[in-house]
């Protein structure tokens, strides 16, 4: 395995990465190529409504136009407009066009009027084309060819014609502002793709194979392009996929990725078309065939691929004879080492004289192996000599264990007082304002009024509920702290009576958490423990339960009768707590409330319990919240 890990390994997984690290290189060099192909075609596309709108411009400022606008402006306009090469063109005063031709709504007309030139790309209805120029719709009209991956549309014809628009500010012959408004017909015009596409890819700017495409598109539709169905027929009225669609027209934003085009995958690039008023009228594409780059990726992977094969198929038979002259000597230190632990402490390797490495360390291991035989020999005297300071240290453990046990129980102790203490804060916020209450109001009030103190009756009546307030969380409070021998409770209690004493001391600490308080307690069950200790046990999970809800939730407390039992639940709505915290909450000293807990609560609160035949149970699920069920043997009472 040593000798072959490098080779059929470590090498594959290196040219494996190299070679996937290499494929993205390429293809983040194809994208840039096709966005700078992108760039080119935009950029001509930018100059040709350039120079459409600054020949209109200089034809609107020549003194020619401004000699025939006074004899036959008619002819000389057809006569600009065919050695143009436009599809229309035409003066207007800016409120009507040839044959009722709606100008006012174009941007660049109004412009025009203005007295500035503007020149860009603009979709015409059929009606508008023919009221231009009279066959202009027809030719515009492209058939729709089924294609895949393309939006579903019922319609069999795009009738519309996406045009180059441009007008240049003119003074009429009646000396109003006017404008001179000339066009070409985008649809079909293939001398104007063929023209991108021979600027974008030339002679040997791709490899042999691949080939390079431009359209124009109409929306989605293809409506110039040297893209191919079949050999000689151009894919008009083809559309473009509806991923494409979306990020391009609809998003607003550029494509830069392999794309499937009609019927083979390109490295594309679209970028939307904007009009006159700033909407995404259609699409410029360019992009290269995808196969021949990827042929030669997969024949670059296979010659590698072979080249490894072979260079493995001469190497490894020399890697595991050379290893085996290394490895084999050391298998047999491995045999001795094996009769050694099988109890033969005499086995030992023998080398043969020999400058090797293997050779020098078989024989340190033989004198390593003399020395194991003589620490066997003092192991065995120095064992008994253990044992007798086992037995010694053993009656010291006896003795640490009696302390232990003392100190578990000023532990106990302990952790009451802390419960005392944290309970005895919210006593004291309770007391403040019935003492008020009482200073304020009660003596002084009725010496006062005497007789009239029946006008007040309503708080009189509030000071006294106060007062048997106050009596009744002192008289609980001093219940809890004080020891069992003079309490005075009897040891046969009703669990839900203790509950809602329990309630009483802390019900400062629930209000002051904005918690919803939920009662089931069932009166009847009687169970034999000591009151103080289940107040200890109940107090500690209604504090653990505040504490877990932060944030306010709901706390549900039920006490019922089971199966020869009695249950009492406290349940809260805050965080839970986790598979692997559940396990140990109730180990002594394990506490997730750094700073603030002793960890000793729940487990002392688990011996209490079971001291009284009882057990405590938890059921937690994390974003939920938390149930502690308290399980105590019922007593019946007659």
């Amino acid at each position: 395995m040593i000798a072959l890990l490098p080779m059929l390994v470590l090498l594959p997984l290196m040219l494996g990465s190299t070679m996937m690290r290499w494929s993205g290189k390429i293809d983040g060099i194809l994208i840039t190529k096709v966005n700078g192909d992108l760039t080119i075609a935009d950029q001509y596309l930018a100059r040709l409504l350039e120079n459409s709108g600054e020949r209109l411009d200089a034809l609107a400022k020549s003194v020619a136009l401004r000699d025939a606008l006074a004899a036959a402006p008619e002819s000389f306009i057809e006569e600009r407009r065919q050695s143009l090469k436009l599809d229309f063109l035409y003066l207007t005063d800016g409120t009507e066009g040839p044959d009722g031709f709606d100008v006012a709504g174009w941007p660049v007309v109004q412009k025009a009027i203005d007295g500035r030139w503007q020149s860009a790309v603009d979709i015409l209805k059929p009606a508008e084309l023919d009221a231009l120029h009279p066959g202009l719709a027809a030719r515009a009209a492209i058939p729709l060819v089924e294609t895949r991956a393309a939006i579903p549309t019922s319609s069999k014809i795009e009738d519309r014609g996406l045009i180059i628009h441009s007008a240049a500010p003119v003074t009429l012959s009646d000396g109003r502002a006017g404008a001179l408004v000339g066009g070409l017909l985008l649809n079909r015009n293939l001398d104007f793709i063929d023209t991108i596409n021979a600027l974008v890819y030339q002679d040997n700017s791709l490899p042999e194979g691949s080939q390079g495409t431009a359209t124009l598109f109409l929306e989605d539709l293809r409506v110039s392009t040297n893209v191919r169905l079949f050999e000689n027929v151009r894919a008009l009225g083809t559309r473009v996929s509806t991923e494409v669609r979306n990020q391009v027209l609809n998003d607003g934003k550029t494509w830069l990725d392999r794309a499937f085009v009609v019927n083979d995958w390109y490295i594309s690039a679209y970028e939307p078309i904007t009009d006159s008023r700033g909407d995404a009228v259609g699409m410029l594409y360019v992009g290269f065939l995808e196969t021949p780059f990827q042929q030669a990726k997969i024949r670059s992977v296979l010659t590698l691929t072979l080249l490894f094969l072979l260079v493995a198929a001469l190497s490894v038979p020399i890697f595991l004879r050379w290893a085996g002259r290394i490895f084999l000597p050391l298998e047999r230190m491995s045999q001795t080492m094996l009769r050694v632990e099988a109890g033969d402490l005499q086995a030992r390797n023998a080398p043969q004289a020999d400058d090797n490495e293997i050779a020098q360390v078989a024989g340190h291991l033989d004198d390593l192996l003399d020395k194991v035989q003589e620490r066997d020999r003092q192991l065995r005297e120095w064992g008994e000599q253990l044992n007798q300071k086992v037995e010694e240290r053993t009656r010291d453990l006896r003795e640490s264990n009696q302390k232990l046990e003392q100190a578990t129980e000023r532990l106990i102790s302990t952790e009451k007082l802390a419960a005392v203490g944290e309970i005895t804060a919210g006593v004291a916020h309770e007391i403040n304002n019935p003492i008020a209450v009482i200073q304020g109001n009660l003596d002084v009030a009725r010496e006062i009024l005497g007789p009239a103190t029946e006008d007040v009756r309503t708080e009189f009546d509030l000071i006294d509920d106060q007062v048997y307030r106050i009596s009744s969380i002192v008289s609980r409070l001093l219940q809890f702290a004080r020891p069992e021998d003079y309490s005075g409770a009897a040891n046969i209690l009703f669990p839900a009576q203790v509950v809602r004493d329990c309630l009483v001391l802390t019900s400062h600490h629930i209000e002051a958490q904005d918690i919803e308080l939920r009662c089931d307690l069932a009166p009847e069950p009687c169970v034999l423990i000591s009151r103080t200790e289940l107040q200890q046990v109940l107090v500690n999970l209604i504090l653990n339960a505040v504490q877990a809800m932060p944030d306010g939730g709901i706390l549900s407390l039920l006490v019922r009768p089971g199966e020869d039992s009695v249950e009492i639940e406290v349940e809260d709505t805050g965080d839970g707590i986790s598979p692997e915290t559940l396990g140990r909450i109730f180990d002594a000293f394990f506490t997730t409330k750094h700073g603030r807990g002793t960890g000793l609560g729940l487990s002392i609160s688990q011996t209490l319990i079971s001291r009284a035949g009882g057990r405590i149970t938890a059921r937690s699920t994390q974003g939920k919240g938390s149930r502690f069920t308290v399980s105590l043997p019922e007593v019946k009472t007659i």
